[in-house]
């Protein structure tokens, strides 16, 4: 497995981590709704992070479209 799609999935497991942690604060806080907040600004940076390492990759020739 290439080093970007490694990076690619784990990014992708703490995207989904995150969303499932702000999920889990959305509904046990009732009072403090900081911490969804910055549950879901991590998710949205991660997010955002994978994206530009993809573009990245592909202007730097390192993946290709439908290369699986």
């Amino acid at each position: 497995m290439s080093p970007i799609k490694l990076l690619v999935l784990i990014a992708f497991a703490a995207i989904l981590f995150s969303l499932a942690s702000g999920l889990v604060y959305l509904f046990k806080d009732d009072t403090d709704s900081r911490r969804v907040v910055k549950a879901l600004t991590w998710r949205i940076g991660l997010s955002v992070a994978m994206f530009v390492v993809l573009l990245l990759a592909y202007a730097a020739g390192w993946i290709e479209p439908g290369n699986l």
